[in-house]
């Protein structure tokens, strides 16, 4: 009876044992990659992710959907070791700079040159497209009410309904900041909208103008119309991963590695994986695994 129970107790800590392994794979990594909350952010978190688990195989934590703020400050904590961001956010979001018409080498290069020294974090290369900001509406409504240009939107203040994300309303590259480079602001306060929601808001009439992302593939299908900056209120967004310098020096082969993207996405192709995504319902992995694919960038293993 008593070996039984021994038995019992054995077979109960190596089943415990067990579950404890499977339900912590997946979770836990060597390399943590992050992502803010819109669709374009986890697609090319899932690249990276993906191109590490094939080439360099190890295990990676995906940490997607995270608010605006979040990623910059969880990297320095060490709780991501790389996400995308854009090299304006970086230049005047992060780094406080004011943006004054630099060409976007200019900009590429001072981010690249500061984060090291603020934060021991690198900019690897641009991944070859912009997702800059940009003011956008109904083209229809736009060419009847004359409007091709962000100044032409202020003889329309009383009549005309915004609606911005809350990133958009808060940042200094945003709303605010706009309000004080063109000189003007809408007399009704601008709704605030989710950024999944805010295209087929301007589609449907539910708003009149919002702040948009250039390479979202809504903009065409919905038939908006980009306004043109003609104030060069919003600096260059190139799209880059800022990665943690430890991890680099952990994992020689990791700049390489993720650097075989550099280039490789223009506009229209990040509109379009976008669109695969917002519309038509795909999973962001799958997106992601079919680019990698179609490139030649997986492994025949991964493929």
């Amino acid at each position: 009876m008593k070996m039984a129970r021994i038995l019992f107790v054995v077979v109960v800590v190596v089943l415990i044992g067990v579950a404890v392994y499977f339900g912590t794979r997946g979770q836990r990594g060597d390399l943590v990659v992050g992502g803010k909350n819109f669709t374009e952010q986890t697609i090319l978190g899932e690249m990276a992710a993906q191109l590490i688990e094939d080439r360099l195989d190890l295990r990676v934590t995906r940490k997607f959907h995270l608010q605006t703020n979040l990623p910059i400050k969880m990297i320095q904590r060490g709780e991501l070791s790389l996400y995308p961001d854009y090299t304006g956010t970086g230049y005047t979001d992060i780094l406080d700079n004011t943006y004054q018409g630099e060409p976007p080498e200019e900009i590429y290069a001072h981010v690249k040159r500061v984060y090291p020294e603020e934060f021991d974090l690198e900019w690897l290369k641009p991944l070859g497209f912009e997702n800059a900001y940009s003011l956008t509406m109904r083209a229809e409504q736009a060419e009847e009410l004359g409007i091709e240009k962000i100044s032409d939107l202020e003889e329309h203040t009383d009549a005309l309904q915004a609606g911005f994300d809350p990133a958009f309303l808060d940042r200094q590259d945003g709303y605010p900041g706009l309000v004080e480079h063109y000189g003007f602001e809408f007399e009704t306060p601008p709704k605030q909208l989710a950024i999944g929601l805010m295209y087929r808001a301007c589609k449907e009439g539910e708003v009149d103008v919002i702040d948009a992302f250039t390479t979202d593939g809504r903009i065409d299908k919905f038939n908006l119309k980009i306004l043109e900056d003609d104030k060069r209120f919003f600096p260059p967004y190139d799209a880059a991963f800022v990665v943690r310098q430890d991890a680099l020096e952990k994992y020689p082969e990791l700049r390489e590695t993720l650097n075989l993207l550099a280039g490789r996405i223009d506009t229209k192709s990040m509109q379009r994986l976008n669109y695969a995504v917002d519309e038509e319902k795909r999973r962001e992995e799958d997106v992601a695994r079919e680019f990698l694919v179609d490139q030649g960038l997986l492994s025949a293993q991964g493929e």
